[in-house]
């Protein structure tokens, strides 16, 4: 005898049925923690993947948001400010910039911040310092509409790991404390020497102890040293071990990508595993599209990565979100 639900439909039809409903989006969105009932993740672009066009002139940063929308269908962007060096405290600017945004339906997400400073210099006055550069950035967020900067732990590498910890912690808490007046969080990525190391990187925000304070995991940035003699060589941390360290503490995530098979899976990154690490951490948020690679043009790497990650949001689906039928 067949057990039927509620609405005396067969179970296993049933839920075949509302997967496939849900999968395709018909069920009725609800907001919640950054995405919708029925969507594991949204999928943002992050600007670095068009840094080579960007460079050569060919892009205005003024245009980013409508490329993104336009170029990819994408509607979230994070913003790197090696583009907007000149224009961080320029008001109108901003301002332009959030029009723009606001014109395309583009949403600002944060701003990927570099070249302000080591937050963990262990000369106290040049630390106080790199704090007070990445100001003009909070007020910059803030002014577009993001929820976060993203930092660099960066100090002294001819220190032990450990004191480089505690010099990053005291400048990354009081970045945190100044970004409360903002309402902007401040994340760190793994990106190079020991914040390419999960675990230290997962203790550095535990030592900060901010609510301010997040990480924003990174796919493909676990390589801890190189090889002076090797450039394909070095020292690199396991990155699906790397990214469940991050994870409990992430408020965004990056999707780095390199380079496609023919079956359009990453060579690098398994994405099925890695986002089912993102997801058992109860993420819920937007996921950025980084592509750095060379053998797909900079739209077509973009395209790959995308395409990729709504075929795995797919495939993921059915594991994390309970069927929803009404009788």
């Amino acid at each position: 005898m067949t057990k039927e639900t509620s609405c005396g439909v067969d179970r296993r039809d049933f839920m075949i049925t509302a997967s496939k409903t849900l999968v395709a989006g018909c069920l009725a969105p609800v907001v919640c923690g950054g995405a919708e009932a029925g969507i594991l993740f949204r999928i943002s672009l992050a600007q670095w993947s068009l840094h080579r066009a960007l460079y050569a002139g060919k892009i205005d940063p003024l245009d980013f948001p409508r490329v993104a929308r336009k170029d990819h269908g994408i509607d979230a962007v994070e913003y790197v400010n090696q583009f907007y060096k000149d224009r961080g405290k320029d008001i109108p600017y901003l301002k332009n910039l959030k029009s723009v945004a606001d014109g395309e339906g583009v949403k600002s997400l944060l701003i990927m911040c570099d070249g302000e400073g080591a937050l963990g210099d262990p000369h106290p006055p040049l630390r106080r310092g790199a704090v007070e550069n990445h100001r003009k950035w909070l007020e910059a967020a803030r002014l577009l509409g993001c929820h976060s900067i993203r930092v660099n732990a960066k100090s002294d590498p001819n220190l032990d790991f450990e004191e480089q910890q505690r010099l990053v912690a005291d400048g990354l808490r009081s970045l945190c404390e100044v970004a409360d007046d903002f309402s902007i969080d401040v994340l760190v990525e793994n990106h190079g020497g020991p914040s390419s190391n999960g675990k230290w990187l997962a203790g550095l925000i535990e030592k900060v102890n901010h609510p301010r304070a997040g990480t924003l995991p990174d796919f493909g940035n676990f390589l801890i040293e190189r090889d002076s003699e090797d450039p394909s060589g070095g020292r690199w941390y396991d990155r699906y071990r790397g990214v469940g360290e991050l994870m409990p503490y992430a408020k965004a995530v990056s999707a780095k990508s390199y380079d496609f098979d023919d079956r359009g899976e990453d060579t690098a990154t398994d994405y099925a595993r890695m986002m089912t690490i993102v997801l058992d951490a109860g993420y819920r948020g937007w996921v950025g599209i980084e592509y750095e690679g060379s053998t797909l043009n900079e739209p077509e790497g973009i395209r790959a990565t995308k395409k990729l990650l709504e075929r795995v949001r797919i495939e993921l689906t059915p594991r994390y979100v309970e069927p929803q039928v009404q009788c």
